[in-house]
This record gives C-alpha cells, structure tokens and sequence, in this order.
C-alpha cells in the first residue's frame, strides 16, 4: 500500500476544495469531537507567510497542521487526524515535516497537556505554565532549532 501523499501549500496556493478539506477535518476533530466552540476561522490561515501540510490518500485529508511565522520562531499548529486515520503514525510524519520547514528557527506550540509527552519526542520541552484554552489543559511548548 502506498503511504499518503504530503501535500504543502499555502492559503492562495489551495484549491477550494483543499480549503474546505483542510477546514472540514479540523472542525471536525476541534469543535464536534472535542466540543470547543471556538473561532476555527482565526486569520493566521490567510497570513502570507503560513504553510498548510496535509496527507491526502484516495483524494481525502487524513491529516493536517500549520506552521506560523512568529517572528523570530515558528509555531505549528491546528494537528489534526481523522479519526478512521489514527494510529497510522501519520501526525508525527507531519510534525517531523513541519519541523523541517522551520529550518533553524525556534518552533513553539501549544501542547493539550495529555499530549506533551508526544511532543517530546521531537525535542519540544515545555516553555511556561499549564493554562485552559476551551476548557481543556494546554501546555506551552518551544523546540530549539537543532
């Protein structure tokens, strides 16, 4: 079986049936599943600067993130996997990939707590206090570029 296709692009480079994909998957997963209503549609996704990565297989997105210009760091964000998708690996591939990208900028994020563990594993540490965003824990979590 071929692994999924790592797609990149950003906002003006997507089709808008990229676009509604992208979107669809993370209201999905952010605001049915995990019951946070909250303003998906923030404006960070339209700034010229941000990269969307995804893995497409059979013509559906399975995966998605971000990756943000802060500045001086980047930030990833908005990791999403379809549910029927979990467990295939495929957000650590997008993690690893959206590290990539950052290539020699510190790349912050914010971890829902009962992940930090995972993001770990591709040398984020936490960076401050625990805090609730949607009712849900978060931590704070910056990775040094290498």
């Amino acid at each position: 079986m071929t692994p999924p296709a790592l797609r990149s692009a950003r906002l003006a480079e997507l089709t808008p049936f990229e676009l509604y994909a992208l979107c669809r998957l993370r209201v999905d997963v952010f605001v049915v599943e995990q019951q946070c209503p909250y303003p998906e549609l923030d404006g960070r996704d339209c700034e010229p600067a941000t990269v969307h990565l995804w893995l497409e297989e059979d013509g559906q997105v399975l995966a998605t993130l971000r990756v943000l210009d802060d500045g001086d760091a980047r930030a990833i964000g908005r990791v999403a996997t379809a549910a029927s998708a979990r467990g295939r690996g495929l957000a650590a591939r997008l993690v690893e990939a959206g590290i990539a990208l950052c290539a020699g900028a510190p790349v912050t994020l914010g971890a829902q707590a009962h992940l930090e563990g995972w993001y770990e594993r591709f040398g984020f540490r936490r960076s401050g206090p625990g805090y609730v965003e949607d009712g849900i824990p978060h931590v704070p979590m910056r990775r040094e570029p290498a």
